[in-house]
């Protein structure tokens, strides 16, 4: 059989190819999990945030219309 040095580079190459792009394949998978977890986490403050401005809207709706300078602090 013939020696074919440009084949075994070439099959060497499409190995090292294959490993790297099953490294990135759970690069990605990783990268899409915490994407997913950092988006749960934003929605999660955002909610936390409208909540508190709807509290602090009712808070501010309860206060008298005018206040005069003496009755501030």
């Amino acid at each position: 059989m013939l020696y074919h040095p440009i084949l075994d580079q070439v099959a060497e190459r499409v190995e090292r190819l294959l490993l790297r792009h099953e490294e990135l394949q759970r690069t990605n998978a990783l990268l899409t999990e915490q994407l997913e977890a950092l988006t749960q986490e934003r929605n999660s403050l955002k909610s936390r945030l409208n909540a508190a401005r709807a509290r602090v809207d009712a808070l501010l709706e309860r206060l008298p219309e005018s206040l005069s300078e003496k009755d501030l602090p």
